[in-house]
């Protein structure tokens, strides 16, 4: 695939963005990514519509994407640094072209650094023609380490589903080490709207999985990881969100266990047009992301409880499953009071919200963990930390 460069280092025709810093650790004169010419007219949109159906959404349902059916806006990605393609990637750049998204996605994932041998979409095709004619079924139950999460249906085609549980299950075979991965069903279900087959996907999370640069990760994969990232977001929403924070105190009597969930109010209860904005912006800038939307979405529930219990009395603590019922079906229903740029302009409006101090609050929580004994899944451990 060709580039044209300009001699300042700015795309002039193609899909093309070269950077002088990455979180992927590119280097100052390689591109972070390229991909063909978009350069088509706004007349073009039709076609542009009919093209995104045939090669990137074989899988999608487009009576379901509402006004994400319709092909619009930009053409092609543009921009100098990688500081302003973060600015394109959280103002929605590519969010209402289609084809443009799925080239974005599928460039900024082949970005990504990966093990030396990381599952592709031949091995992939390789492992179906030795099923031969066994036919996909959502039946097939999902590996133990999505932890009961199943895969949600967004705007997938009903077949589709069983392409995603398909994938799941030939990455588990391909990733024995993985232990606790819940968000791979939606991440899985979100990179299939943008998939030209089966195997491109699976090829597109294998890369995500295998990412080996150091410190960085895009998926928890052990249970230890998870468990350390679940204490994290309780110690950043007691800085960061506290009279939301106060109002699950006061509400759950297993506070820890309501904050098990903040991965899944992102990748799995979220509206299919909230989430695959999330998206845009976590394949651009990583981890960090999640526990900004996550914090927002905390924020926005706090919201959402005053006004339905505005001079209510104050009730004693419920049991835990309830307030995370309350708030699931808050995040599933978020739609109807909360835009997706409204949620994202909500987290990114959090000050001193810095990868450093997540790191470092996730390494001291993996260590108290580890000192505990704590790095599979067991019953909720009887020594539960207290958060206040």
């Amino acid at each position: 695939m060709a580039c044209v460069i300009a001699q300042d280092g700015v795309l002039e025709y193609g899909l093309c963005v070269f950077i002088h810093e990455s979180r992927w650790g590119v280097s100052r004169s390689q591109p972070i990514f390229c991909a063909q010419d978009l350069n088509t007219s706004v007349g073009a949109s039709n076609v542009l519509g009919v093209m995104a159906e045939e090669e990137y959404g074989s899988f999608v349902d487009w009576a379901q994407m509402g006004d994400l059916a319709k092909s619009s806006g930009p053409t092609k990605v543009d921009c100098k640094d990688l500081k302003e393609f973060k600015q394109m990637a959280r103002q929605g750049h590519w969010a209402k072209n289609h084809t443009l998204r799925a080239q974005v996605y599928q460039q900024l994932i082949k970005a990504i650094p990966c093990r030396t041998v990381t599952p592709d979409a031949e091995v992939y095709k390789d492992i179906m023609k030795e099923a031969g004619s066994k036919k996909h079924t959502s039946n097939i139950p999902l590996p133990e380490f999505v932890d009961g999460n199943q895969v949600p249906k967004y705007c997938l085609k009903g077949e589709a589903m069983s392409s995603a549980h398909q994938i799941i299950n030939c990455l588990a075979g391909q990733f024995p080490d993985i232990s606790h991965c819940p968000s791979l069903p939606a991440v899985t279900a979100l990179l299939l709207h943008f998939s030209k087959e089966e195997a491109q996907c699976f090829e597109h999370v294998s890369r995500m999985l295998a990412c080996n640069e150091p410190g960085k990760r895009l998926m928890d994969q052990t249970f230890l990881a998870y468990e350390s990232s679940c204490m994290t977001f309780g110690d950043l929403a007691i800085k960061y969100c506290a009279p939301a924070h106060k109002l699950i105190v006061a509400s759950a009597q297993d506070v820890q266990e309501v904050y098990c969930d903040w991965q899944r109010w992102i990748l799995g209860d979220l509206p299919f047009s909230h989430a695959v904005r999330v998206l845009d912006i976590y394949l651009v800038e990583g981890y960090k992301v999640l526990y900004r939307v996550a914090i927002a979405l905390l924020k926005f529930y706090r919201k959402h409880k005053a006004g339905s219990e505005s001079g209510a009395a104050v009730q004693a603590p419920q049991d835990s499953e309830k307030v995370r019922a309350e708030i699931q079906a808050f995040v599933k229903g978020i739609g109807s009071s909360v835009s997706p740029e409204k949620l994202l302009e909500k987290a990114f409006s959090i000050r001193l919200f810095s990868r450093k101090e997540i790191t470092l609050l996730q390494l001291t929580n993996e260590k108290s963990l580890q000192q505990k004994g704590i790095t599979v899944k067991q019953k909720r451990y009887a020594e539960k930390r207290v958060i206040m």
